[in-house]
């Protein structure tokens, strides 16, 4: 079905891509809205089944894979993590606090994104991490919330220390293979009829800012070495951790977040175990609990979870009420390079949401929420169509 955001539909600039897709428990999905194109130079169409770059989306996704490396007794959340890169990570400050995958995935490491999380092919992590810039003396390991991208490229060279895998590689076997979903993190491991489906991202101004493929692959995946170079053969396993983009760089369409979406409502169903399932979902308050210095958007967070409608519960200042009906929904969001994203399910309802659009111009705010105004619109659109309900394919081996 489509629909015109009127929000952005004015500003002179060709329509943004936007999409809403609605799942639930049994399995039904069904595409709410979908709008614009996929690519302009071609005028492909958007569909659902079009990858697009999720932003930090992708962390939850980074976060199911660890998990299931934790029940295969190959990685453990509590365990100071130095023991799987093979080098001594520590907080400055704190130099005898050890720093754990939870604390990581949690965003309550001490780390902060003074510096450049996204390391060019050829950084030494450790090396960058002995930068000051890098940690807040203010926040020890395991004290307050302090969102920073730099922790997951710190908790994708574990994966690789403990899978002898390129982080990337790992993901596919570790979630996107048992699931049956065709994404990928920064294209090397997506197919190629994925390849060929790419979203395009455009700002504000309608400018190309990420992912005009037109078919083929990046010729460099990663952000190229200082020299410029790109030898993915010089990529070291758990030395660099940021090459593939874990905080932000997974590649799925809006049907693959669903799928997922399905399985977090099964409880984890054939994929994680309930204790899993527990473990993810068990939120802490972003202290202060106003949301002081977010703008009201984290209230509370788990690993790599947060949620949304709790801002009745957690006090003034918090105002993560998305949709608008005061409901909890446990997910995430995403915003990078004019898309805002997000995976969001209500466990009591027994239904949820996934959905991106395009174009967003950087720090705009919604009426109600601190998400932005073409978000709440997006979902708003989403509550008031008509609906065209299929069951999602069965789960395959492979892609």
């Amino acid at each position: 079905m489509l629909y015109a955001l009127t929000l952005l539909a004015s500003s002179g600039v060709a329509d943004p891509a936007a999409i809403a897709v609605h799942f639930d428990r049994a399995g039904m999905v069904e595409t709410l809205v979908v709008a614009g194109q996929a690519d302009r130079a071609n005028g492909r169409v958007l569909t659902a089944d079009d990858p697009v770059r999720i932003a930090s989306v992708s962390k939850l996704i980074v976060a199911l894979g660890v998990l299931r490396l934790a029940e295969q007794g190959r990685l453990d959340l509590d365990r100071d993590v130095s023991d799987y890169l093979g080098w001594r990570l520590r907080h400055p400050a704190y130099p005898d606090r050890p720093i754990t995958l939870a604390q990581l995935l949690g965003h309550r490491a001490g780390l902060t994104d003074r510096i450049n999380y996204a390391l060019p092919l050829g950084t030494d992590l450790e090396t960058a991490l002995k930068d000051a810039d890098a940690w807040d003396d203010a926040r020890p390991p395991g004290g307050d919330f302090v969102y920073a991208n730099l922790n997951y490229p710190v908790v994708a060279a574990a994966v690789e220390g403990a899978t002898g895998e390129r982080f990337d590689r790992a993901m596919t076997e570790l979630v996107f293979r048992p699931l049956g979903i065709d994404a990928c993190f920064n294209w090397p491991t997506c197919s190629d009829a994925a390849v060929a489906r790419a979203v395009v991202l455009y700002d504000s101004e309608g400018a190309v800012v990420r992912d005009d493929l037109r078919g083929d692959r990046p010729a460099c995946p990663v952000v190229p070495a200082a020299d410029g170079s790109c030898d993915l053969a010089s990529y070291r396993l758990a030395r660099h951790g940021a090459g593939f983009s874990p905080q932000g760089g997974l590649r799925i369409s809006a049907n693959g977040l669903a799928r997922i979406g399905v399985m977090l409502l099964r409880r984890g169903e054939g994929f994680l175990k309930p204790d899993s399932m527990a473990r993810l979902e068990t939120m802490a308050p972003v202290r202060p609990v106003t949301g002081e210095g977010t703008g009201g958007f984290f209230c509370e967070y788990g690993l790599a979870l947060h949620s949304n409608g709790t801002q009745s519960a957690t006090g003034p200042g918090c105002r993560d009420d998305l949709f608008g009906d005061g409901r909890r929904r446990l997910g995430h969001s995403g915003d990078a390079y004019g898309l805002r994203s997000g995976l969001w399910y209500d466990l009591a309802a027994g239904n949820g949401t996934a959905y991106f659009v395009t174009q967003v111009p950087d720090g705009q705010k919604g009426r109600r929420s601190a998400y932005s105004a073409a978000e709440e619109e997006l979902v708003d659109a989403a509550r008031v169509r008509g609906r065209d309900t299929s069951p999602l394919a069965s789960p395959a081996d492979g892609h």
